[in-house]
């Protein structure tokens, strides 16, 4: 007997996702950001609250580097635990919207305990994934680069110089890979985490099936994110309270677009 593509991860999976639609534009993540734009200012820019989270733990991450560096380790592995329960309040905000539900803040505080064992192990292994990358860098920046610990200034000087171009090289190959890797788990993750009753790895299978599936409009989508969020990190934290619920509430809607859910069926066991 043979099945097709969507019977097989039936079986396997027993809760399906499928593309929401087999061809997406490569351009549709522009769609996103004005879809979560909007969402932001219908909701009564209640996001901004998790921005202000997110704005306030990139100073207090530069503080703890900057006058205590050995413990930035420890405290990143905070914001990678933090940052997915954070998330899920922005998701239920357009999600709440969506469903034509009573807007509340209050409520999406609480929107990570309708799957809160999946978010929490999803918390824990990008936070595993975090750790690994920070000592695979470091011994990458031992063993290439010339260094003068612990300011941020003479890391950043040593990573671009001329002089480490070996380094750079090496360095942003193995970053990209990480980089991929996690985002391939966590394109859509957690809003279907939210969103539909399934574990963690049906969704991560789910996020990384869209990303297969619509490769180039993924890659749109990850430059338009480093680029608002890289831009509010490095020249103005503040503007994270506006573009880290942007990007959230686009998200959502990235999830709509690349994921929808397939109904349980009961099917009549297969003829032999």
């Amino acid at each position: 007997m043979q099945f097709g593509t969507i019977e097989f991860k039936r079986i396997i999976f027993g809760v399906v996702m499928e593309q929401a639609s087999p061809h997406l534009s490569s351009l549709i993540a522009i769609q996103w950001l004005k879809k979560g734009w909007q969402d932001m200012a219908e909701t009564g820019w209640r996001g901004c609250f998790y921005g202000a989270v997110f704005a306030l733990m990139g100073y207090f991450i530069s503080f703890i580097y900057g006058n205590l560096w050995q413990a930035t380790m420890g405290v990143t592995a905070g914001f990678f635990l933090m940052g997915p329960f954070v998330c899920c309040g922005i998701y239920e905000l357009s999600r709440q919207h969506e469903r034509g539900e009573d807007l509340s803040l209050f409520k999406s505080f609480f929107a990570f305990k309708r799957n809160w064992k999946a978010v929490a192990f999803f918390a824990v292994l990008l936070t595993f994934m975090m750790i690994v990358w920070a000592r695979v860098s470091i011994v990458t920046f031992a063993l290439f680069a010339e260094h003068s610990y612990p300011t941020v200034q003479a890391m950043f000087e040593q990573i671009f110089a001329l002089q480490n171009i070996e380094f750079l090289f090496v360095w942003t190959l193995v970053g990209f890979v990480f980089a991929s890797l996690v985002f391939s788990i966590a394109l859509v993750t957690v809003p279907t985490l939210i969103d539909q009753d399934t574990d963690l790895f049906t969704a991560a299978f789910a996020s990384a099936n869209a990303l297969w599936t619509h490769t180039l409009t993924c890659f749109v989508w990850a430059v338009l994110i480093v680029l608002i969020i890289g831009t509010s990190l490095l020249v103005f934290k503040p503007l994270l309270i506006i573009t880290a619920p942007w990007i959230g509430h686009a998200t959502w809607h990235a999830y709509q677009s690349l994921v929808t859910p397939i109904e349980h069926e009961q099917h009549a066991p297969c003829p032999s």
